[in-house]
C-alpha cells in the first residue's frame, strides 16, 4: 500500500496529516508513505522530524489585497498552481504510484488531490477547522471522502453526502492528569488556576490584557496564573506587568516564553484563555476545560472565529473578538466565571462532552472502507 499526503502552511494542517500517517503505520507497518509540500514551508521540517519521506513542490498562496506587490505575487502563484506545480505533482504521483492521496489543508492540498482525481487515485480530504478552507471547499464534490473535525463544517460544503465527522486526530494520546496532581507537579498550590497563551509568537493584545487580569487576581486572593508570552513579547509583557503594578509572585505564578509541558498546564487549569486554532480547540475538548477564546483575526477566512463558535454554541467557551478585547473586558469575563462556579462547572462538562478521542481510528476505518483492507495486506 502506498499513501501520499498533501499538507502545508500551518501546524493545524500538518499535524493531523502526521497523526493519520502515524496511525496507518502503527496498524500497517509496511505501508509506504510520501508527503508533498512546499520545500521551505513548516511541513518540510515537521515531516523530516517525524521520519517520513518528503518531496517539495514550489507553490505560494494568494494574497487577499490588490497592492502592486500582491498582484505580482498572485500572478506567480497562479502560474505555479495552474502550470509548474501541477506538472511537478503529476510527475511525483506517476513515479510514486499511490493507492490513496490524503489532503489535510493548505494550498498544496488542492493541487495534489485534483491531480490524484484526474489520475484515478482514491482521495480523502480532512478539514480540521469548523469553517472549511479553500482546499476543502474546492474538493468537497471531488474527493471520495470528506472528513471533518466538526459538524458545523458540513453546511459550508457542496455535497454533504461525502462528509463524515471524525474529529481531529492527535499524534499521541493526551496524558490526562487529575487537576490537583497536575498543580502539584508544577509546584503550584491547589487553588483556582488560569492558563493563558497566544501561540508560539505570542499575541500583543492578549498579553497586555492578561497583565491587567493578573493584577485583579492578586487583589482577589488565592489564584494561580500560568502565562506564555511567546517568543517576541517578553519585554512587552514585563512592561505591561509594571503598568498594572504587578509584582511576580512565584508561589502562584508561572510566566514563560514557551510552555513545554502544555498538557500538564492545561490539566492544572480551571480556565484557559487562548486563540482558537483547530488543535487548541481539540485539546480543550480532549481535556475538558472551559475557555475564553480570542480568535486570531488574520487567520484565513476568519476560521478561528468559527472554531470558537463551535464551543460557544455548546456553552463550553466565551468568545471575545480581537477587536473587542480590552483589559477591562477580559477581567470582567474571567471574574464572572470565577464567581459563578456552577456555570464554570457546566462549561467544563460541555467541553468534555465534545471530546472525540478516537478520531485517528475512525479516519483509518474510513480509509480502509474506501481502498479495501486487501490493499494494506498486499
Amino acid at each position: 500500500m502506498r499513501v501520499v499526503f498533501a499538507a502545508g502552511g500551518t501546524a493545524g494542517h500538518i499535524n493531523p496529516a502526521l497523526a493519520i500517517a502515524d496511525k496507518i503505520k502503527s496498524v500497517f507497518p509496511d505501508t509506504e508513505i510520501l508527503f508533498i509540500g512546499t520545500p521551505d514551508g513548516m511541513e518540510s521540517r515537521l515531516v523530516a522530524k517525524a521520519g517520513y519521506d518528503f518531496r517539495g513542490v514550489e507553490m505560494s498562496g494568494f494574497q487577499r489585497d490588490f497592492s502592486p506587490r500582491s498582484v505580482v505575487r498572485n500572478v506567480k502563484a497562479a502560474y505555479c498552481y495552474l502550470v509548474s506545480a501541477k506538472r511537478a505533482v503529476r510527475k511525483i504521483l506517476k513515479e510514486f504510484k499511490p493507492d490513496l492521496a490524503v489532503g489535510t489543508g493548505g494550498y498544496v492540498t488542492g493541487t495534489v488531490l485534483r491531480s490524484a482525481v484526474s489520475l484515478g487515485i482514491k482521495t480523502v480530504t480532512h478539514e480540521s477547522n469548523s469553517y472549511p478552507g479553500a482546499a476543502t471547499k474546492l474538493l468537497s464534490d471531488k474527493a471520495d471522502k470528506v472528513l471533518l473535525a466538526t459538524e458545523d463544517a458540513v453546511k459550508y460544503l457542496k455535497d454533504p453526502s461525502r462528509c463524515i465527522v471524525t474529529g481531529n486526530p492527535l499524534r499521541t494520546n493526551i496524558p490526562i492528569e487529575e487537576r490537583g496532581a497536575a498543580r502539584e507537579r508544577l509546584g503550584l498550590p491547589d487553588c483556582f488556576t488560569v492558563l493563558s497563551f497566544g501561540g508560539s509568537l505570542g499575541a500583543n493584545k492578549i498579553t497586555e490584557a492578561v497583565a491587567e487580569l493578573i493584577a485583579w487576581e492578586q487583589k482577589t486572593g488565592e489564584i494561580n496564573h500560568i502565562h506564555s508570552y511567546g517568543g517576541k513579547n517578553k519585554e512587552l509583557f514585563q512592561n505591561a506587568l509594571k503598568s498594572a503594578n504587578v509584582r511576580e509572585d512565584k508561589r502562584h505564578q508561572m510566566f514563560r516564553e514557551y510552555i513545554d509541558n502544555m498538557y500538564t498546564c492545561m490539566c492544572a487549569a480551571d480556565l484557559i484563555i487562548s486563540r482558537a486554532g483547530a488543535m487548541t480547540i481539540t485539546e480543550l475538548t480532549e481535556i475538558g476545560r472551559p475557555s475564553v477564546l480570542v480568535p486570531y483575526p488574520a487567520a484565513a477566512e476568519n476560521h478561528q472565529y468559527y472554531n470558537a463558535l463551535t464551543l460557544v454554541n455548546e456553552n463550553a467557551a466565551v468568545l471575545i473578538e480581537d477587536k473587542n478585547l480590552t483589559k477591562a473586558r477580559l477581567v470582567e469575563e474571567v471574574s464572572k466565571l470565577y464567581q459563578d462556579t456552577a456555570r464554570l462547572h457546566l462549561m467544563e462538562q460541555n467541553a468534555a462532552k465534545m471530546r472525540k478521542p478516537n478520531a485517528a481510528d475512525i479516519i483509518l476505518k474510513e480509509i480502509i472502507d474506501l481502498v479495501g483492507e486487501d490493499k494494506f495486506a498486499g
